[in-house]
């Protein structure tokens, strides 16, 4: 985690008992809808880069809204990373196991070149279940994948110590406690 960070956090909307009971979900559109807030969290995360990045490959959906930007801001291309059958063209993919059934992520097959330096952006870490299927979709592909950025960590639900056991460094801004 990154400094204190408190004034993003309060931008952040909890909503309780979604989307299932029990949910405390931590919605971002909040602080999206705060340009100076928005702009703080592009910088502050951009800011926790560490080294030279050739692509950022950003989780969908909201991933996407963080990597572009941080793309932009050093310099780097942007990888999508997405649902099965979400992408034209030629594809790899991965399967990889939820709570309660499993999913695929996919990417082109042309978008990594062999030890190209990535970073994975999303706007949360939960379980870790999404990234680290994409960790292994990007590695697959012959990337080299060490750092991992997050607005938002839950690390009470474990991800962020997964991603460290398979030696991506885990950063986010904030932390929530619980689910």
């Amino acid at each position: 985690m990154s400094g204190d960070n408190s004034d993003l956090k309060a931008l952040i909307r909890t909503i309780p008992d979604f989307p299932t009971q029990g949910i405390q979900f931590r919605d971002i559109t909040t602080l999206l809808l705060d340009a100076e807030g928005f702009a703080l969290t592009i910088e502050r995360m951009t800011a926790m880069v560490d080294g030279p990045i050739d692509a950022v490959a950003a989780i969908e959906a909201r991933g996407f809204v963080f990597g572009a930007a941080i793309a932009r801001e050093i310099g780097a291309g942007i990888v999508l990373v997405r649902k099965r059958g979400k992408l034209p063209g030629g594809t790899v993919s991965v399967d990889y196991a939820l709570e309660y059934g499993s999913d695929s992520l996919e990417m082109h097959d042309d978008a990594i070149p062999q030890g190209a330096r990535v970073l994975v952006v999303d706007d949360l870490i939960a379980t870790g279940g999404t990234v680290l299927a994409a960790v292994k979709l990007l590695r697959g592909a012959g990337a080299e994948v060490g750092q991992s950025l997050f607005v938002i960590d839950l690390p009470d639900l474990g991800g962020s110590a997964k991603l460290r056991e398979a030696g991506v460094s885990s950063d986010s801004l904030f932390e929530f406690e619980g689910d």
